[in-house]
C-alpha cells in the first residue's frame, strides 16, 4: 500500500477523521479536502491539506490529482452543507475521476438508500422511512447519488451504515447486500474495512451494509 495515495473528503466528519487516522497510521499517503482547515488538528508526513469546497469542481479535479483511489466520507457537516451536496459532490468527482483516468472511488452513505438488490426487514424499512419523512431533500439526493454511481464506469462501492459511534473500539463486523441487521458501527471499524476495501474487488459495484456484530 506505500505506492497508495487517497483523496479523501469529509475528513473531519464523524467517520472521516477515524478514516483519516487509521490511512496514516497505515503510512498511506492522503491528500484531504477540508473546508475549514482549523477542525483539523492533526499533522503528519504523508498528510497533504487541500484547502476548499467540494463543490467547487476545479478544487476537486486538484485534490484527486495524482492519486490512486477517492475515499468520500460527506456528511451534512456543520454548520449543515446545503441539502443537495451529495450530488453536487458526486458529479465533480465522477468528472475529475473521468479526466484524470481514475476508477477506484469507495463512498459512505446511510441505510435509507435502498438498491435493487435489498431485501430490507421491518426496522430497516422504518429507518428509511423516517429519514424519508424527516430529512427528504438530503435523503432524496443520498438515492440520487447511488443512481449516480450505478451510471458510472467507476469500481464504485457505496459502504450503507446504520449509527456511526465514534470510538477506537475495534470489534467483529458483519456484512450483507440485502439488508442491515445491526443498529450501530464503530467508526474504527469503519476505518478499518474501507482500508481493507483498498485492495480486494470483493464490494465493486456494490453497496454493502456494515455493522457491529
Amino acid at each position: 500500500m506505500q505506492d497508495l495515495k487517497i483523496a479523501l473528503i469529509g475528513a473531519t466528519g464523524k467517520a472521516g477523521i477515524y478514516i483519516l487516522k487509521a490511512l496514516l497510521a497505515q503510512n498511506i499517503r492522503v491528500k484531504a479536502l477540508i473546508r475549514n482547515p482549523e477542525k483539523l488538528q492533526i499533522h503528519h508526513a504523508s498528510l497533504e491539506i487541500v484547502i476548499g469546497d467540494v463543490k467547487d469542481a476545479e478544487t476537486v479535479h486538484a485534490l484527486i490529482e495524482g492519486c490512486n483511489i477517492v475515499i468520500s466520507a460527506l456528511g451534512m457537516g456543520q454548520p449543515a452543507s446545503e441539502k443537495t451536496i451529495f450530488t453536487q459532490s458526486t458529479v465533480n468527482i465522477l468528472k475529475a475521476m473521468k479526466a484524470l483516468g481514475l476508477k477506484r472511488y469507495i463512498v459512505i452513505t446511510g441505510i435509507n438508500v435502498d438498491s435493487p438488490a435489498d431485501e430490507k426487514d421491518a426496522k430497516t424499512q422504518f429507518a428509511t422511512k423516517w429519514m424519508y419523512d424527516n430529512y427528504p431533500v438530503s435523503t432524496a439526493d443520498r438515492q440520487k447519488e447511488y443512481e449516480f454511481l450505478t451510471a458510472s464506469n467507476l469500481d464504485w462501492t457505496l459502504i450503507r451504515l446504520p449509527l456511526i459511534i465514534q470510538t477506537d473500539e475495534l470489534t467483529h463486523i458483519s456484512t450483507s447486500l440485502t439488508n442491515c441487521d445491526g443498529d450501530q458501527i464503530n467508526a474504527s471499524n469503519l476505518a478499518r474495512f474501507i482500508i481493507d476495501q483498498l485492495g480486494k474487488a470483493t464490494f465493486i459495484n456494490q453497496a454493502p451494509f456494515i455493522w457491529n456484530s
